[in-house]
């Protein structure tokens, strides 16, 4: 199942996305959030769709992020040997782990803006992963499966000189204003199948930069979530972003980073599309 939201930003109307046709939701939650989630929503909006009970929506208007308000976003560096390898740090044996703020998600298609002052805005095309249900020390990878709702796109936009200039943490570089798109749908982990054989690639201006796949990962989505889940409470609505392959302008040497004007473009296998244009702060 596609679930997504549709409308002007602060306004997003929940729906269904069912072969060709856009499923109202509205009957069913007032929108798809941590709330939606906790309270077995997701099973609740598969009922309403197969007993015919959702009206249909236009297939027009703007996408927003398919999960409200996410509760924080959990990021996982350096999870692609190739990725590793080309910004020149060694291979994790561990999980790298930091956060991104929250109020950087926004829609699939949603303008991203270069902070002020930004010389090296970059691009990461990643599998997110939002939590259904609370998650506390899972006993082994093998729970993970029970603790997740579904998978989307994330562009885990980074500033560069922000993230390993300015500061001994990530945290600067990640965190600027729109630099989450998220979506455009939230798939079902049952619609989805196994997260790590996917497909995954961005362009700049048409240029393809990134051609990767998840079966690349150094950890793979089982053990992030059970990893995670041994240091913080993950809750229903959390996003993960779990890493990037190969192909950012940090790792590509004379690549230009991204300026004002530039047309981003992600894809990842079965979770859809996404394309932002770049603007100045």
């Amino acid at each position: 199942m596609k679930l997504l939201r549709i409308g002007p930003a602060g306004s997003e109307r929940p729906a269904i996305l069912a072969a060709d046709r856009l499923l109202d939701l509205s009957a069913v939650t007032t929108d798809i959030d941590s709330a939606f989630l906790a309270s077995g929503g997701v099973a609740r909006a598969r009922a309403a769709m197969e007993a015919g009970q959702l009206p249909e929506l236009p297939a027009t208007g703007r996408i927003g992020a398919p999960v409200a308000r996410p509760g924080k976003v959990v990021c996982v560096g350096l999870n692609y040997r190739d990725h590793a390898e080309e910004t020149g740090a060694a291979i994790p044996t561990r999980p790298v782990v930091f956060m991104k703020d929250p109020g950087t998600v926004v829609g699939p298609h949603d303008p991203v803006l270069i902070p002020r002052g930004s010389t090296k805005t970059d691009w990461e095309v990643e599998l997110a992963v939002v939590i259904g249900s609370r998650a506390r020390y899972l006993s082994s990878p093998d729970r993970a499966a029970d603790v997740i709702a579904g998978y989307a796109i994330s562009n885990d936009v980074s500033e560069r000189e922000f993230q390993l200039e300015y500061s001994g943490q990530w945290d600067l570089g990640k965190s600027c204003e729109t630099f989450n798109p998220l979506g455009p749908w939230l798939v079902t982990a049952d619609e989805l199948g196994d997260p790590q054989s996917l497909t995954l690639g961005l362009s700049v201006n048409g240029v393809p930069r990134q051609d990767g796949s998840t079966k690349n990962m150094i950890f793979d989505v089982a053990y992030i979530v059970w990893y995670l889940s041994q240091y913080m409470v993950l809750e229903p609505g959390d996003v993960i972003n779990t890493g990037t392959p190969a192909g950012v302008a940090l790792g590509l040497p004379g690549t230009p980073y991204l300026r004002p004007g530039d047309i981003v473009e992600l894809e990842i296998e079965g979770l859809g599309t996404q394309r932002q244009i770049f603007a100045q702060a």
